[in-house]
């Protein structure tokens, strides 16, 4: 078993969110010169031979890495996740890291209004006033019928519940999967979902922007390196929390890289959804200990 280190590991998810919050700049850079389904093949192809250079490495070998008792749920799950960085992706283009992230990051309180009728889990009462303010919270950044509504505002909002269903589908089949194997999936089905979408769209890059796809797709394998690492070393409860972090350090590379707005309603509905989702981890973590 390997060694716990809270502190380490909280220290590695704080880089995880700075990179993955980097690699969200890459992208928008790339994909408003480039096709998103281009960026996102190039992306996968790596991240396919990283995952499975792992799985190579690991003690049950290729074979271990493809035995699952749920190769179609875990096929899906590889599915919606390319689909949902494509959604991701065009939300970055359309309306900058602020907004999509502040948007975004009320995936954990679908997961949590969803646990109880997809997996099961109970969600007491406390919890069902914290999901449902923190879409107070998310209303508050859409302002519908204020006049300042955009109807793009609804992309980040589509990619935080695949985002969800894809978290769902991954507790679900870890009760008879190895987060490996869920792992190696991941990277092949959704390398093969990425090339079927971006074969169609390929297009020459200038050797500048190929420099940037060389930084995307390394901060991507850094990244998922650095997360696989900080939660076989430190508890996930303590490590969720720090995954907002994201939606700062977002923040910092949009104002101040590609000029974008932090409009008020948009900073208080991102502080009431964020208070929301920390509370739902709390409760989480409370049941969790009694």
């Amino acid at each position: 078993m390997t060694e716990q280190n809270t502190r380490l590991g909280v220290a590695m998810m704080v880089a995880v969110t700075f990179i993955f919050a980097a690699q969200d700049g890459i992208s928008r850079h790339l994909a408003g010169a480039y096709n998103v389904y281009l960026v996102v093949m190039i992306r996968y192809w790596v991240f396919a031979l990283f995952v499975l250079g792992l799985a190579l490495r690991s003690a049950g070998g290729l074979k271990g890495a493809l035995r699952t008792k749920h190769p179609l749920m875990q096929s899906l799950r590889g599915v919606l996740l390319v689909l949902e960085i494509w959604v991701a992706i065009i939300a970055f283009v359309k309306l900058g890291l602020v907004e999509s992230h502040s948007i975004f990051i009320s995936y954990p309180l679908i997961v949590a209004a969803l646990s109880g009728p997809v997996l099961g889990e109970k969600v007491g009462w406390r919890r069902w006033l914290a999901i449902a303010t923190g879409f107070v919270g998310v209303t508050i950044i859409l302002a519908p019928g204020s006049g300042v509504f955009r109807p793009e505002a609804l992309i980040p909002l589509a990619g935080a519940i695949m985002f969800a269903i894809y978290a769902l589908a991954t507790r679900w089949v870890a009760r008879d999967d190895s987060g490996e194997v869920s792992f190696f999936w991941t990277g092949i089905t959704g390398a093969l979902t990425a090339t079927a979408g971006g074969i169609w769209f390929w297009q020459p890059m200038s050797a500048g922007d190929w420099g940037w796809m060389s930084l995307l797709c390394l901060t991507a394998i850094a990244g998922h390196w650095l997360m696989i690492r900080a939660y076989e070393i430190a508890e996930a409860s303590a490590l969720q929390p720090i995954a907002y972090l994201q939606l700062v350090f977002g923040a910092i590379f949009g104002i101040t890289i590609f000029g974008d707005v932090l409009r008020p309603n948009v900073a208080l509905g991102a502080a009431v959804t964020v208070g929301a989702g920390l509370f739902t981890l709390w409760r989480a973590r409370r049941a969790a200990q009694r």
